[in-house]
């Protein structure tokens, strides 16, 4: 079963996994660098060392209000630090990289040039629970907003606002 839900929004593809393709400004080196280099990872997801190679931990730190300037209201119940430690699944660099993810099947960054620009394609595998659903559609959706500002030079909208604005068209689009 494949719902679609636009292209500017993520695909199920399965009832429990999520794709999110995005355009942005080449070359692979650079955004490569966006998903391996701790302090860049930093500017739109989450810091964290991360060694290139399969079995190596990666433990990251998300501090969404550091994301954008001003950051949003930060929705109840979601704190000012959030750790997780994941592991490398999978490396073929500048085009693959897989990491475990908590309880769900990991996700999945592919990377390949279009051009002067690069198809960033994110899978996130069995992601069961619909409430965790509904949180990673969005999460991945307002944090790869922030990297193609980042990496187009322009001034994201705040992170948490973002988020919240599509955690409410998420909820319409996969459960309405």
């Amino acid at each position: 079963m494949t719902t679609m839900l636009t292209e500017e929004y993520g695909v199920l593809a399965e009832p429990a996994t999520l794709t999110i393709t995005r355009l942005l400004p080449g070359p692979v080196e650079r955004v490569w660098s966006y998903l391996t280099d701790g302090e860049l990872r930093r500017r739109w997801l989450a810091a964290g060392a991360m060694e290139a190679m399969v079995g190596a931990p990666v433990e990251l730190v998300w501090r969404n209000d550091e994301l954008t300037d001003p950051p949003g209201a930060r929705p109840e119940g979601f704190g000012d630090e959030h750790r997780m430690t994941c592991e490398v699944l999978a490396i073929d660099a500048p085009h693959m990289l897989a990491i475990s993810w908590g309880s769900t099947g990991g996700v999945t960054f592919t990377l390949a040039e279009k051009g002067d620009e690069v198809l960033l394609t994110i899978v996130h595998s069995r992601v069961e629970d619909p409430s965790v659903l509904l949180n990673v559609s969005a999460g991945w959706h307002s944090h790869v907003d922030v990297l193609e500002a980042k990496l187009r030079g322009t001034t994201p909208v705040p992170h948490w606002d973002n988020f919240s604005q599509l955690r409410g068209v998420y909820t319409e689009r996969l459960f309405g």
